[in-house]
Formats: structure tokens, sequence, C-alpha cells
């Protein structure tokens, strides 16, 4: 049995479309509700996985839960919710939700909630890392790895994030505070300052030193942008 397709049940818009982002960055195939019923609906459909925020308006989480398990449905669920009393958790689950999260959280948390309870679930992952190539420059997720002409440049964990997420978008402009979010996550507490010095590095690294194109274009008053090429 293979996890791939997840619905992702958030009213709030940034947090609905910031975990889709990294969940289609691991390879996942999302749908998106921001209501009860149309959670219901997605989840009824070939579904593998349901994120459900509990908060739903028009039907609110419990009862979807309530409605699913009601109707024979044992897909597996991951409740999100800003409620942190111990008596939601413990009604979550004991109606059939499979795992609890309390907001604010990061996505990688979320991720690793994902693969938990698909290991319980004995789901296997299809999803596989990507290579990104730009003329001389390699972008290895697999290994966690950026090259220039075959020669790892050794990046820092965030430098390598931060870089993956620019390349992943060509084109794209990306506000500083969409980076942050992406790569550091909601529960991060610097500024956005962070983001311009994590640049400047990946400049000298990765476009300086092995002097490359300029790749890494400033948005003025707004982010960055990896160059297409």
């Amino acid at each position: 049995m293979s996890l791939n397709r997840i619905v992702v049940a958030e009213d709030e818009a940034p947090i609905r479309e910031l975990l889709v982002h990294h969940l289609r960055r691991e390879g996942f195939s999302c749908t998106e509700a921001a209501d009860g019923p149309t959670a219901l609906r997605a989840a009824r459909s070939p579904a593998d996985l349901l994120i459900l925020d509990i908060g739903l308006p028009v039907l609110d989480g419990f009862e979807v839960i309530r409605t699913l398990r009601r109707e024979g449905r044992d897909l597996p669920i991951l409740v999100l919710t800003a409620r942190a009393e111990e008596i939601d958790r413990v009604v979550g689950l004991e109606i059939g939700a499979d795992d609890y999260v309390t907001k604010p959280f990061s996505p990688r948390e979320i991720i690793a909630r994902v693969r938990a309870i698909a290991r319980r679930a004995g789901m296997t992952r299809q999803a596989q890392p990507s290579l990104l190539v730009f003329d001389r420059l390699e972008i290895d997720e697999a290994a966690r790895e950026v090259r220039v002409d075959g020669v790892d440049v050794a990046l820092k964990p965030r430098e390598f994030a931060l870089l993956l997420e620019l390349a992943s978008n060509p084109g794209v402009a990306l506000s500083r505070s969409t980076l942050l979010a992406r790569v550091w996550g909601f529960d991060f507490e610097g500024d956005e300052r962070t983001v311009d010095v994590h640049v400047r590095r990946l400049r000298l690294k990765v476009e300086e030193k092995p002097r490359l194109p300029p790749l890494l274009q400033t948005i003025h008053g707004f982010g960055y942008k990896f160059a297409r090429g």
C-alpha cells in the first residue's frame, strides 16, 4: 500500500499553501480544502491521508472525523489545531484521529508526522528526491549536495534548503517572508534580514568562487528569484 495522495484541509490559506508546497516538494500529490464539506468530499475520493484542521468552517474537523469513521473509511488522519487543551486532544484521538499537532508548527514537523503515520499504517512512500541541473550547476536533493563542474561546494543545511527553494521555482520572485516560512518554518523567531545574510553566503559560494553567471537576483523591496539561465 502506497502513500501518495494527501488531502490538506485548512481554512487559513497561508498555512494550507505552505503545507501543500512542502508536501509537493516531497513528491506527494495534494488536494486542498478550506471547509468541512469540501474536506469530506476530498477524503471520500481516492486519498491516502487527510491532514485536517479542527477549526474548519461549516463543518468542523471533529464532525468530519466522526462522519468518515461512521462510513467505515479508515484513511489515516493527522489533526491540526490551535486548541492546546488535553480534552481536545483526547476527543480527537478517541473519535478516530491518528495523530495530533498543535499550532504553531513547522512544516518539517508535519512531514515527519506524515512519515510516522505511513510507517504505522504499513504504507510505502513513492516520492523521489529531485536533481536540478543548470548548466555547470547541479542541486542534488538526494545527496544533499550542490555541485559546480562536479565538485561539491559544501553548503550548510540552511544554505542548501534556501538554494533548493529558489531553484525549484526558477524565474519566480519569492518574498523574504515566504522564504522564511518555507525554509525556516512558522516557529522561526528571527527577522527577514536572515534571508539576506544567507543569500550573500550563497552568492559567494555558488557564484563568485566558481565564477558562475549571477543566479540569485534581488527583487528590491521584496525578495529574490533564481535566474532561469
